[in-house]
């Protein structure tokens, strides 16, 4: 279903309100987004649901456990920059859900109006470096170091924003070797040996195993995102889907992910 533009204004300056790469972002909410049917409630139908790279592990598992509980529903996933994402919803891209990293992307849905909105959870960065941790990446004043290669997402979306204003917070100008489109692209670059370290978030960390090591940023350095998640339209299956993400399933299996409860 393609979301429809109108009154958009007041639906996103309510979302945006208090929220973004603060500790202390209260969640959005919206009518009938919090809580409903989770698994066999009879719906069908498709579910075409956008969301950022970060969600990429949990969100098909429970793509995966809500199309086996439902038989007659189909969910198609697609990940990427939360930026990119509400920029192609914009422009017209089918989306029924928009899950974002931080509500700073949100700015770029334009006139599309959410029918509903519910904060799913909230977010950490963490610095990835390959297993073993060759180069003794221990803190964030380790990657100014010359022969650490650091790598960023762009500054254009939320994790290379939150990286930048973690890099500031603690007063290193790190060794930045190359900026990618998503975290996912940033994590990849430490998985391939091809950099030392990654500024990206907890949950990547602990999604990739024991393909990485994490190094923890203190807290007075470190930013927390919300991930807001909107829902376009009345669709019963779009709906059922939505109120499984935010529901006590959709919880745990985000906390077994690495985020943080909303």
């Amino acid at each position: 279903m393609t979301p429809r533009p109108a009154g958009a204004a007041v639906a996103l300056a309510l979302l945006l309100t208090g929220c973004g790469t603060t500790p202390d972002a209260p969640p959005a909410a919206g009518p009938g987004a919090a809580s409903g049917p989770s698994t066999g409630s009879g719906v069908s139908g498709q579910v075409t649901v956008l969301a950022a790279a970060s969600l990429t592990t949990p969100f098909t598992a429970l793509a995966a456990s809500f199309e086996k509980a439902n038989p007659g529903t189909t969910v198609r996933l697609s990940f990427g920059s939360s930026t990119t994402l509400a920029q192609q919803i914009a422009q017209g891209a089918d989306a029924d859900l928009y899950a974002s990293a931080g509500t700073t992307a949100l700015q770029q849905l334009g006139d599309v109006e959410p029918t509903a909105t519910v904060t799913l959870a909230r977010n950490t960065l963490e610095i990835a470096t390959p297993a073993g941790d060759p180069a003794h990446v221990r803190s964030v004043a380790d990657l100014a170091r010359k022969d650490v290669d650091v790598v960023l997402c762009a500054a254009s979306v939320p994790c290379g924003r939150a990286a930048d204003e973690v890099l500031a917070k603690a007063g290193v100008e790190a060794h930045v070797v190359s900026r990618e489109i998503d975290v996912s692209a940033a994590l990849s670059k430490v998985t391939l040996d091809e950099a030392d370290a990654a500024v990206v978030y907890h949950s990547d960390v602990v999604s990739a195993g024991s393909t990485v090591a994490g190094v923890a940023i203190p807290a007075a350095q470190n930013v927390t995102l919300t991930y807001p998640l909107l829902r376009f339209g009345d669709d019963p299956a779009t709906a059922a889907f939505a109120a499984y993400l935010a529901g006590p399933e959709g919880t745990r299996v985000l906390g077994t992910a690495g985020f943080l409860t909303p």
